[in-house]
C-alpha cells in the first residue's frame, strides 16, 4: 500500500492567511497541517508518500517536508499540478508512483487522530470510503444509503442543498488501481475540475465501493472556523486536556 497526500488549491477560502504560504503549512497547534494528514498515512504503516502540490508555493513544502525521514517516511516524492483542475485530477498525477499498487489518499487540510491500520490491512480491491457525522455535510459529498442494506452507498451527492443526511464522505479514500482509468472516464464538472465524487460513483455503480465510519476526531482545516476548531482540539490533546 502507498499513499498520497493531495496539498494543492490556492486556499482561497483563507486569505489573506494564504496570501504568503500554501494553506496545507498554516499552524495547526505546534505543527504545519500537512504533518496530520503524513501522520495518519504512516500510523496506518504506509511509509511510500507521494505529496501532490500546486500553486505559487510549492518550493516551500521542500524545507518543511524535505525527505520525510523526520516524519517516518521511507519514500517521498513530490508531484506538481499545473492549474486548477480539481481533487481527481490531482491524483491522476500519482499514477506512475502507485505502479499498480493500492492507494491510501488523503486530502493535505484533513487532520484526524483516527486509527485505519485494520482498514489499510484488510483491503483488497474497489474503493473504500471514511464517512463521518458533521454538523455542515452540505459542505462535502454525503453519501445516500440504501434503505433496505443500511451499509451500501447508492450514490454520493457533491455538497447538496439539502442533505440526505449529516454524514459526509472525508477526505481519506483508498482505492485499487482501477481509480485511474475511472479518473481517465470523468468529465469537468461545471466548476471546470474533474470531481473526486465522480470518481466514487463510478465505484458505486460497479458495486465495487464500501464504507467505514471514522471514529474519533476529524475535521477538514479548510475555512477559518474549521481551522480554528482543529487547532482547539489538538491543543487540548497535546495537553492532556
Amino acid at each position: 500500500m502507498k499513499g498520497v497526500v493531495l496539498a494543492g488549491g490556492l486556499g482561497t477560502r483563507l486569505y489573506p492567511l494564504t496570501f504568503v504560504t500554501n494553506k496545507h503549512l498554516l499552524p495547526v497547534y505546534n505543527k504545519p497541517m500537512i504533518f496530520y494528514p503524513i501522520e495518519t498515512l504512516v500510523n496506518a504503516g504506509i511509509d511510500e508518500i507521494m505529496v501532490v502540490l500546486s500553486g505559487p508555493y510549492a518550493g516551500d513544502f521542500i524545507s518543511v517536508l524535505k525527505n520525510g525521514k523526520e516524519l517516518g517516511i521511507n519514500h517521498l516524492e513530490y508531484a506538481y499540478q499545473e492549474g486548477e483542475g480539481g481533487i481527481a485530477h490531482a491524483l491522476s498525477l500519482a499514477e506512475d508512483f502507485a505502479d499498480g499498487d493500492n492507494i491510501t489518499v488523503i486530502l493535505g487540510d484533513n487532520t484526524t487522530d483516527a486509527n485505519i491500520v485494520e482498514s489499510v490491512a484488510n483491503f483488497q480491491n474497489g474503493a473504500l470510503i471514511f464517512l463521518k457525522e458533521v454538523p455542515d455535510p452540505e459542505r462535502f459529498g454525503v453519501p445516500t444509503l440504501d434503505p433496505k442494506d443500511p451499509d451500501k452507498v447508492v450514490k454520493i451527492t457533491e455538497k447538496p442543498k439539502k442533505p440526505d443526511s449529516n454524514l459526509a464522505v472525508t477526505g481519506l479514500y483508498i482505492y485499487d488501481d482501477q481509480v485511474f482509468s475511472f479518473i481517465k472516464k470523468i468529465k469537468p464538472s461545471s466548476r471546470g475540475e474533474l470531481e473526486i465524487t465522480d470518481v466514487n460513483n463510478h465505484y458505486i455503480n460497479t458495486g465495487q465501493l464500501r464504507y467505514a465510519k471514522l471514529n474519533g476526531f476529524w475535521r477538514d482545516a479548510g475555512t477559518f472556523d474549521t481551522l480554528f476548531e482543529a487547532n482547539q482540539y489538538w491543543a487540548s490533546k497535546a495537553n492532556g486536556k
